[in-house]
């Protein structure tokens, strides 16, 4: 829950964390109350502790923020614009947020069994599995529905939102945490983003169970991680923050992982899971389906079958990395099955038929390498002698190499690729599409580009011949895309699918 403290009080807590570099903060003020905290002017209360934080920040945000309201501002250096106002001079600005944080919502984290889940691919869907399976469990003992944050939704017991990115910065997780103590929830799975690990916006939190997916590199780029030992690493940090780490036994970084969680201060017991023998939890028998997928697992306590509501084989590593967190939390198999069964995400693997049910149309997030290859490793067999096509674009200045990746696989696997926009910000969105056509050029394969998704998801549907499958990945149920600097609001790919295959039916009949 959030409490009220002094300037001073902050003070002398960033000091103790060895964060606080200087401070100016008049006798008189010492004991002034700070009602809240924020680094936005557009989210300010009277008697806001205010941050000044962001490589763009500017001098006119702090000038707005007192004339609304702030006490006094916590900041890297002393704004001379603002002399006699409090403040606190720092010389690390992500730490001291998580801790700011941290001291105004009053370790809120604690009140709950919280879940970080990381890794390159599945975190999301394993995110999802879990949520299902411990509202299923919670259902029972007549308790309210848990509490998720990720990079499709989030909700904590007030807030119900879609989500703007994998994991928010400090001061936005913990107001979570906060809501859903007050809700009266008692667990929260999250989504660990390795930006949020090495940019330390869960700095000082105690997860329960910390699991580690994989690793790709997807995110190797100057702006993001400059190499893969970089990338590595924030993700290992997750297990410094972990009572319980469980870790995909399958993934070749599984023994860095292994020791990473073996040399935290913090870590008291290790899982593992995967579909080779040697895991604690192993899952066999997988056997796949249109509809779903159903597979065995086994550890030393059961030897169950298990079947997903959603289809593509990929997702039984995420289902075991969801029972094997669920098994370290004590939840009854009973509640693991069924919450499996049930678990649908948003924007996932979400398949959509015409009548004839000769043409199929998936809308899936897919957008790194791992999961582009295990998407159509998992579609060819599904659909066995279909034509495969796909419809994708890459975002604008991040992630480089997927425009590489991402073409090399579409031209090995697509029949045909529509590539078109799918978040390029400031990046002109032709530029993007014709770099991703060079690398399905040299695969061989066929390619129009179609910058309008609207219109490349329209043709896609209207130009295919019986028995194809659309593969539609990206942007799932996202209703945004980033054009320049601003998010434009805009119709879903699930939108889109439902009114151009209604289209395409009305023709026909």
């Amino acid at each position: 829950m959030a409490e009220n403290h002094t300037i001073s009080e902050y003070e002398k807590l960033l000091r103790g964390e060895g964060l606080a570099a200087a401070a100016d903060i008049p006798d008189d003020m010492a004991d002034t109350a700070v009602e809240y905290v924020s680094y936005d002017t557009r989210d300010m209360k009277p008697g806001t502790l205010f941050v000044c934080k962001g490589a763009h920040f500017k001098d006119e945000y702090l000038a707005d923020a007192l004339k609304l309201g702030a006490v006094g501002y916590v900041a890297e250096k002393v704004h001379e614009e603002a002399a006699g106002v409090p403040c606190i001079i720092v010389n690390d600005m992500r730490k001291t947020i998580a801790v700011i944080a941290d001291h105004y919502y009053n370790s809120a984290w604690k009140d709950l069994t919280v879940i970080g889940i990381t890794g390159t691919k599945g975190k999301s869907t394993t995110t999802f599995f879990m949520k299902q399976i411990l509202d299923d469990y919670e259902e029972s003992l007549g308790k309210p529905e848990t509490a998720v944050v990720s990079g499709i939704d989030n909700y904590d017991g007030i807030v119900r939102e879609e989500s703007r990115r994998t994991t928010p910065e400090a001061f936005e997780l913990w107001q979570h945490f906060s809501n859903a103590g007050k809700s009266g929830i008692d667990y929260l799975t999250m989504e660990v983003s390795s930006q949020a690990l090495k940019y330390d916006r869960t700095y000082g939190i105690t997860f329960d169970i910390g699991c580690f997916m994989n690793i790709g590199e997807d995110h190797i780029s100057p702006i993001e991680h400059p190499t893969l030992e970089d990338y590595i690493a924030s993700k290992m940090v997750l297990f410094g923050q972990s009572r319980t780490a469980v870790i995909n036994n399958d993934s070749k970084y599984a023994g860095m992982a292994l020791e990473a969680a073996k040399a935290s201060p913090v870590t008291e017991k290790i899982l593992t899971f995967g579909e080779k023998e040697g895991a604690d939890v192993v899952g066999y028998d997988v056997t796949p389906g249109r509809n779903g997928v159903s597979f065995r697992a086994k550890c030393a306590d059961f030897d169950e079958k298990f079947t997903l509501g959603l289809t593509g084989t990929f997702n039984v590593s995420n289902a075991l990395a969801a029972i094997t967190i669920s098994h370290a939390l004590g939840i009854p198999t009973e509640f693991i099955q069924s919450g499996l069964l049930k678990a649908r995400v948003a924007g996932r693997m979400e398949v959509f038929t015409n009548k004839a049910e000769d043409l199929a149309v998936i809308v899936d997030y897919a957008h790194n390498q791992m999961s582009f290859q295990a998407l159509f490793d998992s579609t060819k067999k599904e659909y066995k002698d279909w034509t495969i096509d796909i419809i994708f674009g890459c975002p604008g200045k991040k992630a480089l190499g997927r425009r590489k990746t991402l073409g090399e696989i579409a031209g090995k696997y697509a029949d045909m690729s529509y590539i078109t926009e799918e978040d390029e910000g400031e990046e002109p969105v032709d530029v993007i599409s014709r770099e991703i056509a060079g690398h399905i050029e040299e695969q061989g394969g066929k390619y129009v580009i179609i910058n309008d998704r609207e219109e490349a998801i329209r043709t896609a549907i209207n130009d295919a011949e019986p028995n194809t499958v659309i593969l539609i990945t990206g942007k799932g149920r996202e209703t945004r895309q980033k054009r320049g600097m601003q998010y434009i609001e805009t119709p879903s790919d699930v939108d889109y699918v439902e009114r151009f295959i209604a289209e395409k039916e009305g023709k026909t009949e």
